[in-house]
């Protein structure tokens, strides 16, 4: 599917669609144990992965951060999170 001169197919040396970009990165962060990213969403923009939502722990933010640029590369990942902090 080409969406024009940013889709993913042309700027991902391996081909990989958008979707399964952000399905791999969906994975990845389940399967973690250490991160909750139950409020965490997955966009593509062009080439760049958007992390948004929300974290619960300042942890979770490095953690999300660097499993997706592990799969897409540190220049690709764009973080948009907000923290929610419980109050102590």
């Amino acid at each position: 599917m080409q969406f024009g001169p940013n889709n993913h197919e042309e700027r991902c040396s391996e081909g990989h669609s958008s979707a399964s970009t952000i399905a791999t990165i969906s994975a990845a962060l389940s399967a973690d144990p250490d991160i909750d990213s139950s409020a965490i969403e997955i966009r593509m923009l062009g080439p760049v992965v958007l992390l948004e939502g929300y974290i619960s722990r300042a942890a979770d933010r490095d953690k999300a951060i660097s499993i997706a640029a592990m799969i897409v590369g540190w220049e690709n990942v764009q973080d948009r999170m907000l923290s929610r902090l419980p109050m102590q």
